[in-house]
């Protein structure tokens, strides 16, 4: 007698799967973050090359300020291609390793006016402060705070100093008003430089630019490397150039 166990059974044909209904409308969830950054700078004012003429650089901000006033140097040939850029790890490294013993409100003041190419640590000399508004309890300036003072460089041409005043603000969030009281503290900035006894009037200067890569006339006293060919001063240290 067969045992019915043993024997096999039919398999029954699979049930279609039934077809999932596609919505109308899909609901999605937004994320949206929006950075302003802006910034202002004066006309150059050319200033009788000397050590005095850079001495009296941290005076022009006198007046405008009730907080620290900082002296960032030049970043150092080491540092030549840092950027506050996260996407680019290695410029960041090397930013954040050139900047991480100034204040947060020298850091904020260089993220702002070096993202919009307001300064460039290439040559520009910087001195910075806080010239209006409020900080976070980190010590780092609220979005419509601002930052800013005088930049300088030494002239390719000439070896004078050409000394420019700026400004900038931002972050996440943007007030009308905060442009009118940038351009109102512009004017005093550019007002103290003018003031200087060194001070020649002003000039339209053509701001340098480093060459890319090695060549171009290179500074014997401290590496930077100038694409303007014409150039007898080094913009960064003011010292005669050699060719590369």
């Amino acid at each position: 007698m067969p045992l019915e166990f043993l024997k096999r059974r039919d398999k029954q044909p699979a049930r279609a799967a039934a077809p999932v209904a596609e919505p109308e409308a899909i609901e999605a969830e937004d994320y949206q973050l929006r950075l302003h950054y802006l910034a202002k700078a004066s006309e150059g004012v050319r200033l009788k090359a000397g050590p005095q003429a850079m001495r009296e650089l941290p005076g022009m901000l006198v007046g405008l300020t009730e907080n620290e006033i900082e002296v960032i140097e030049p970043l150092a040939i080491e540092f030549q291609e840092a950027a506050p850029a996260i996407q680019r790890p290695s410029e960041a490294l090397q930013w954040l390793n050139a900047h991480h013993d100034h204040s947060p409100i020298a850091r904020h003041a260089l993220l702002v006016l070096e993202s919009v190419g307001a300064v460039d640590l290439a040559y520009d000399t910087f001195v910075v402060s806080l010239l209006h508004g409020e900080t976070d309890t980190s010590g780092f300036p609220e979005y419509n705070a601002i930052v800013g003072g005088v930049a300088s460089h030494w002239d390719e041409g000439t070896g004078d100093m050409i000394v420019r005043a700026v400004v900038g603000w931002g972050g996440r969030g943007v007030r009308g008003d905060t442009d009118r009281t940038a351009t109102k503290i512009l004017g005093g900035l550019l007002k103290n430089v003018l003031a200087s006894q060194y001070a020649m009037g002003l000039t339209a200067v053509e701001r340098p630019v480093p060459a890319a890569g090695r060549g171009g006339l290179v500074c014997a006293h401290c590496g930077f490397a100038s694409a303007h060919e014409r150039a007898f001063y080094c913009p960064k240290c003011g010292m005669r150039l050699l060719r590369g």
